[in-house]
């Protein structure tokens, strides 16, 4: 059923601001967690003095490891969500000269300047004698920005979509569940398309992270669609009740499917799933559509019934000074403790809580007291 849109709403949205804030320091604590694991994710990964053991890995995996597949997915999502109102409100040149200046800046500056230092940091506490220069032409993939790779992707969509918002404003259909499906069955296919040339965790030139863009590419499209209707004010509580249950269902069959699977070291085992031409690709990027789709409509709902105190949001412009400042915090954070005689395990949980406080404190400070409150 084709409708037109409610007009732009211009009233800020706590809800949103705290679930963005949420999010983000759900990030930055996997990255802590994932510099001590074998399955990496994470650049301290490639210098940590110690790991965790194997079987807590795999506790970390169940855990943490479902977040991973829908996180920046929601990200995305919520993004997507307010593009309709942004450019209704700006226009389509003030938009995209704030998404260059809010994304593209913070990018450029992580690639070329505070990214490569934090890793020479922790090359050169590992013993590993290279300069700055060294890290930043040497190191793979070229043109890394750490967790930035976001912000970079994110500015791509966003000036793609104001292009298309300005040439044309398609009539929009009012989602349902059978859209979600949809919007799974692309994620699913796109994944194991891109995924023959471009397996999981592989690393492109400027870390554009090429096999994730379909789930990122697919929850932006649907929250640009989602932002011209009611969904910023109330979701239908049958539907966010539905996509609990298939969340929920999911993490808990995820870690006992993959036991019953052989996958013991999840870092050796889990190959097959990364891509290429098998079937355990395939299920994989059908466990991921489904996971994201449904977890992102979860949180949203939730987060409208139960999140709507400013309670996050008064941190929500630390959010983003906090995602871009986690490189630097974690790696200094990390390398401080290289020489305690402690356990990983403790090592992991003490650098994933520094972290989130150390990125939202440290941001908050700039943001307050530094010229790099325009930047933020």
């Amino acid at each position: 059923m084709a409708v037109s849109l409610a007009p732009p709403q211009t009233r800020r949205l706590p809800y949103l601001d705290n679930l963005r804030t949420a999010l983000v320091a759900c990030i930055i604590a996997a990255h802590g967690l994932t510099g001590y694991s074998a399955v990496g994710g994470w650049a301290y990964a490639e210098v940590a003095e110690s790991r965790v053991h194997p079987v807590v890995e795999l506790v970390l995996i169940s855990l943490v490891g479902v977040s991973g597949l829908f996180i920046i997915g929601a990200l995305f999502f919520i993004s997507g969500l307010l593009a309709p109102i942004s450019l209704a409100r700006r226009g389509p040149d003030s938009y995209v000269s704030e998404r260059l200046r809010r994304l593209g800046l913070p990018f450029l500056l992580s690639a070329f300047l505070v990214w490569p230092l934090s890793v020479w940091v922790a090359y050169r506490a590992a013993g590993h004698d290279v300069s700055p220069w060294w890290v930043f032409r040497h190191r793979d993939p070229f043109l890394d920005s750490g967790a930035m790779w976001f912000a970079e992707v994110l500015l791509v969509f966003s000036v793609g979509y104001a292009v298309l918002w300005s040439l044309h404003r398609p009539a929009r259909t009012l989602l349902a569940a059978r859209h979600l499906l949809i919007a799974v069955a692309l994620i699913a296919a796109l994944n194991f398309a891109v995924r023959l040339g471009f397996p999981a965790r592989s690393k492109q030139p400027g870390d554009l992270h090429f096999w994730q863009l379909p789930q990122c590419l697919v929850m932006f499209g649907l929250g640009t669609v989602a932002g011209g209707f009611r969904w910023l004010d109330t979701l239908d509580p049958k539907l966010v009740a539905r996509c609990r249950a298939v969340a929920l269902g999911t993490t808990i069959a995820l870690p006992i499917a993959a036991l019953f699977a052989g996958i013991h070291d999840f870092a050796r085992d889990s190959l097959p799933y990364l891509g290429g031409w098998t079937w355990q690709s395939l299920i994989a990027s059908v466990i991921e559509g489904v996971v994201v789709v449904s977890y992102s409509i979860w949180l949203l709902g939730a987060a409208q019934r139960h999140l709507e105190s400013d309670f996050l949001g008064r941190h929500q412009r630390e959010a983003f000074a906090a995602f871009f400042l986690q490189g630097p915090v974690l790696m200094l954070l990390a390398t401080s403790l290289r020489f305690l005689d402690v356990p990983a395990e403790f090592k992991a949980v003490a650098v994933a809580i520094g972290g989130v406080v150390g990125s939202f404190w440290i941001g908050g400070m700039l943001i307050r007291h530094t010229v790099l409150q325009r930047l933020f």
